[in-house]
């Protein structure tokens, strides 16, 4: 059986003291929720808060993320941070999320290569595919989500595949408070991704990764996608910078 996830993306929310009371907020709480092991709980603070949260949630069960990193472990990339660096401070890595691949041109290829670096050193990748509304409207979110799938796992052996976490994002529900039917993304995660998964692998493979859904997730909306089969767990955008709504929302992924 697959744990569900639950990962707060915060985006580039939140300056080092708000960070330490968001989490102070919310810390027993999502506790409370981690420790038996039902749920995980994943937050995903910006570089510059992220020591601070971890130091914050140490000794808990709730994890931290990075939002990106670089595929190069050192040398002259100015602003960018390794993976070297981040597994010192965290446990997972956000890869590919849509607005990285729209605002800075990350690419299909790019994410593999951020992939398999961030497996080399130790961090769990939380992999984002996508379409975008006119994709999807026109019938090819099979495959282009499918494509991105086995763009971003080329030559990833299969014990580190089932370690990523995919996180599927339509992009048109992104920040817009549009959020995919519970069907929907059901059927895209057990067909589109999993099928792909399979294609790559093997059926138990594709039936091990864990796919989140991401894209206007809320308290309202959570109970509709956690109680959807293929579905373990969500990314949390706008939702997780309030603790009240983001403990709703893990509460919701530990029922």
């Amino acid at each position: 059986m697959r744990t569900p996830i639950v990962a707060g993306n915060w985006k580039m929310n939140k300056t080092i003291a708000e960070a330490r009371e968001l989490v102070s907020a919310m810390r027993d709480e999502l506790s409370r929720l981690a420790a038996d092991g039902r749920i995980e709980i994943v937050l995903c603070p910006p570089f510059i808060a992220v020591p601070e949260v971890s130091a914050r949630v140490q000794g808990t069960p709730i994890r931290v993320g990075a939002q990106n990193m670089h595929w190069e472990t050192k040398g002259a990339f100015t602003g960018e941070v390794a993976a070297p660096m981040l597994n010192e401070v965290c446990e997972y890595v956000i890869i590919g999320h849509s607005e990285r691949r729209q605002y800075f041109g990350e690419t299909d290829e790019s994410v593999n290569k951020k992939i398999k670096t961030a497996l080399a050193h130790h961090l769990k990748p939380i992999v984002c595919v996508g379409e975008k509304l006119a994709q999807n409207e026109a019938g090819q979110t099979d495959a282009f989500v499918g494509g991105q799938v086995r763009a971003a796992f080329q030559g990833i052996a299969r014990d580190d595949a089932r370690s990523i976490v995919i996180a599927y994002e339509p992009i048109w529900a992104i920040g817009t408070g549009k959020a995919a039917s519970g069907a929907g993304a059901n059927a895209v995660i057990g067909l589109t991704i999993r099928g792909a998964l399979a294609d790559l692998y093997d059926e138990a493979t594709a039936q091990a990764v864990r796919v989140q859904y991401g894209g206007s997730v809320t308290p309202k909306n959570a109970a509709e996608f956690f109680t959807q089969p293929e579905i373990d767990g969500a990314l949390v955008g706008g939702a997780s910078l309030v603790a009240a709504d983001f403990v709703a929302i893990c509460k919701a992924a530990a029922k």
